[in-house]
Order: C-alpha cells, then structure tokens, then sequence
C-alpha cells in the first residue's frame, strides 16, 4: 500500500489539500484517504504507545493492537463525536448570552459571537491537525508536553490544570443541580443532601468506559438543552411582561436601581458603559465557546480522527445559529431592565420558567459527567497502560475505574460545598485555565508544526497570506490568551457566577 506525503502547507480540513497532480487513492488506509506521512514536532510522549517505534504510531497500528481486546476505545463515529461536542457547547451556559448582549450593545454583541466562533473553530483545527500528526497523544496534557520541548515540568504542570478544571466544572454542575432541586422541591431537602444526590447520579452516569457509550447519553443531553432554550425564548416572546416589569419608565426598584417602563434593546452599548462591565459581557461569550481542552480525548477515540472536522462544522454552525438566535431572541423581549444571567430569571411567568428550566436538567448532569470521564482516562490510561486491565473486563479494571470516578465526584462536592469562596475561586480558575486551554496552547502548536515542517523562518518560505499572516494570526493567539490571563482574571469570569448563583 502506497503512501502520500502530506503537503502540510494547505490547511487542514479544507478542500485542494493536495497538490495538483498527486495521487489520490479513495481506499487507501483506515482514514479513508490516502495514507499520508505527518511531519512531527518531536518524539512520542513515553508510554503514550504500546508502539515504542515512533515512525510506526498511527491510527492503523492503534487498531490492530485494540483488535482482541474486549474493551475498544477508537470505537466513535464522527456522529457520536459531535454528539459529545454538542452536549458540550449546547449548555446553560447559552442563557447568558442575553446579558452579554445587553451591555454590549445587540449588533457588536451578535459580531462577537461570530468572530468568536471563528476563533474557536480554527484553534480546534490545529488541535485537530497536531493530534493527527501525533495520534498517540491521548489528551491534552500528553500535548502540553510535546509543545514545550518534551518538558516533563510541563506535563505535570498542564495536567495540575487540566485535573483542577474538570474538577471544579463537576464541583459547579453537582451545587446547580443541588440548587435547583431545593428549589422545585420547596426546600423538602436542604442543598446538601440534594448535592449528594446530584454527585451520587452523576457517579453512575460516569460508569462507562467509552465515549461511543457516553455519546448515546450526550445526544439526549444537547437535544433537551435545545428544547430548553426554545422553549424559553418561545415563552419570552408569548408572555406579556417579563419578570419585574413595571410600566413607570421612572421606577426606581429595591436596589436603588431605575428599572421600569417597556423593554430597552440597545443596539450599541449604552453611554457610560464601563470597562469591565464590557469586558466581562465579552468574556461570557468568549468562555461560552472555550473547550478544546476536551479536543485530543474525543480524537484519542475516534476510529477515523480524520473525519473530525466534519463534527466541528457542525458544532459550529449550530453554536452560532442557537446562541445568536436565542441570545437576540429573549434580550429583545426582556430588554436591558428586566434581563437576569442565566435568563430563565427573566421569564415573568413561574410556569413558563420552570417547565423551560426543568429540560435544562439532562445537561446540568452529563456536562459534569463528560468532564469526569474525561479525568477518569487520564488517570486511568497512565496506571494501566500496557496491561489488560485497560482493555478488558477485570474486576480491578472496573473497581479502579469507578474508585477513579468516585474520587472525582467527592473532591468536586467537597470543592463546591466547602469552600465558601467557591464563586472567586471558579472565575479565577476558569480564566487561568482558559487562557492556556482556549489560546496559548493552540498559538505555539501552530508555529511549532509549520517549524518543523519548513524550519526557521517557515514564514518567509510560504507566502504573504499562509506564511505571514498564519504567523501573525498565531501570535495574536497567543496574545489575546495572555490578555484573558491577566485582564481576564482581574474582572472575573461571569459564565461561572451566573451559573453558580442559579
């Protein structure tokens, strides 16, 4: 079987890949094109492989060495991927949206979601690009090494980061569940005990050890969110006023706050709109879309990673037409006065407000279930490796795993349920984290592939657009995760506090 060399200078993912002229075998390989030959930025990751031979890692090795095992991880179908990566993006999160709008202004606000899109669409390229080219890499802590020189200070350093935001991300979903079962139940239970159930529910949905399993309940988690979110901007639009509304445009409300008269949509922010109130209606935008750190686990399972982009299009597409929708949808009949983070607030009718809230609950479990499984195979892959408890079924293969799982869940209740500054404690870490996982990351991957591919100075050798301005474009990147670090963390994340204050 022949192989063809990968012209590494068109993008990935995009049509004219190939040189006129090349070869082009339609069966060749697993990936269903031709066999290509990546250029790497360095040897294998130790023990990323049971192949010790880097010039043989590749996604038809990894196959074979999986083909007697009971338990096959590169099992995923590109649908099953994009059914995780919608149960993803497709979360309470999008309710925010509304807010961000109002301050930011309807029209800059819809802009910065596209550009943001965009943005987000094309760092999951490069992490798409790079796992391709290093298709042992099992999850973004594996990269992180690869990215700074096979630094071991660095893995230990991304996967600290890596461990702490799943965690705090299941600490988060274990107190909004817990909050509003107090809430639906009228306080027949005390948070507490809700937030046990929640941890306890989320450790059973955590039990399997595939994502081709979990993709199954992620599909039913992005279809009820999106009934959700439909539903709320439905009610929104056929319910006469929203939450709080009162007709005396010169109303003045408890907190010494004027809040009255018919809805206000701005289309530009209102004069006086300061900078960190912008900043932090554009940072829940931005931290909305951020979730590439979850990128290389779903590839690591995918039976043709080459198909990936397909799901990210997807996701894509539908995250711009349902947040954009939505977002411009309920801010137009909740205005500026009456408009609440996550907006199910805004909804005048208690109905109306928990019939939509109530299909928010399938996502508000599995998000945090994706994140431990997610933790659990980085745990779990690196004691296991190269032995059967990984692939088969054995009693301390599954005690392991779920004690990993279990682990998890009661650091994340304990995080949540102790720690009385846990709202700060989240903005920060999850601008700290974001700024890494969302941009910097991603910005060095790229100019570390084109490197090894054409060498120093690879921006002079490629053109004024792909050399050049790919270089530039990297650089701003890697910037803009600098500015998400600092800034960023001095105004906070509101994604977090209005998900934690639900």
């Amino acid at each position: 079987m022949s192989t063809t060399a990968l012209k590494a200078d068109k993008p990935f993912g995009f049509a004219g890949s190939f040189e006129p002229g090349e070869k082009h075998e339609k069966d060749a390989g697993i990936l269903g094109s031709p066999l290509r030959k990546y250029s790497r930025i360095g040897p294998a990751v130790s023990g990323a492989t049971a192949d010790s031979d880097s010039d043989n890692i590749n996604i038809e090795r990894q196959i074979e060495l999986e083909a007697g095992a009971a338990i096959k991880y590169r099992t995923c179908s590109w649908q099953k991927t994009a059914a995780l990566l919608f149960s993803e993006y497709i979360c309470l999160a999008i309710m925010s949206f509304p807010y961000s709008y109002s301050v930011l202004g309807l029209v800059p606000g819809l802009i910065l979601t596209v550009v943001q899109a965009a943005f987000v669409l094309y760092t999951s390229l490069i992490v798409w690009e790079f796992c391709l080219r290093h298709p042992e890499t099992r999850d973004v802590c594996d990269i992180g090494q690869m990215l700074f020189w096979n630094s071991k200070a660095a893995w230990y350093f991304t996967a600290v980061m890596f461990l702490l935001n799943n965690t705090f991300i299941q600490g988060l979903h274990v107190l909004v569940i817990s909050r509003y079962l107090n809430t639906m139940s009228t306080h027949a239970v005390c948070t507490v005990g809700f937030a046990v159930l929640g941890a306890l529910i989320s450790f059973v949905c955590s039990l399997p050890r595939t994502f081709n399993t979990l993709s199954k309940l992620a599909t039913l988690s992005a279809f009820f969110t999106f009934i959700s979110v439909i539903l709320a901007a439905i009610f929104a639009g056929i319910e006469d006023h929203p939450a709080g509304f009162n007709p005396d445009p010169d109303h003045i409300n408890k907190t010494g706050v004027n809040m009255g008269g018919n809805p206000i949509v701005l289309v530009i922010p209102a004069v006086g709109t300061t900078f960190v109130s912008g900043m932090n209606a554009l940072l829940n935008i931005s931290y909305t879309f951020i979730g590439q750190i979850t990128l290389p686990s779903f590839i690591a399972e995918m039976k043709n990673p080459y198909d990936f982009r397909k799901a990210l299009w997807l996701v894509t597409i539908a995250e711009i037409i349902v947040f954009s929708l939505v977002g411009a949808v309920v801010y137009a009949y909740t205005g500026t006065q009456y408009n609440t983070a996550p907006a199910f607030g805004s909804l005048g009718n208690d109905l109306y407000k928990k019939v939509s809230f109530s299909f928010m609950i399938p996502t508000l479990i599995f998000l945090g279930v994706l994140y431990a499984s997610v933790s659990a195979r980085f745990v779990f892959f690196r004691i296991f490796e190269g032995t059967r408890h990984k692939s088969n079924h054995t009693v301390l293969g599954w005690a392991s795993w779920a004690g990993i799982l279990a682990a998890t869940w009661i650091l994340a209740f304990v995080i949540a349920e102790v720690i009385p500054f846990f709202a700060d404690l989240l903005s920060l870490m999850s601008s700290l984290f974001d700024s890494f996982f969302g941009w910097i990351f991603w910005g060095v991957a790229y100019l570390r592939m084109r490197r090894s591919q054409f060498g120093p100075g690879f921006y002079k050798k490629r053109g004024l657009i792909r050399g050049w301005g790919g270089m530039i474009l990297n650089v701003f990147i890697i910037i803009v995760g600098i500015y998400f670090l600092t800034v960023g963390t001095y105004v906070g994340d509101p994604v977090a506090a209005c998900l934690w204050s639900s």
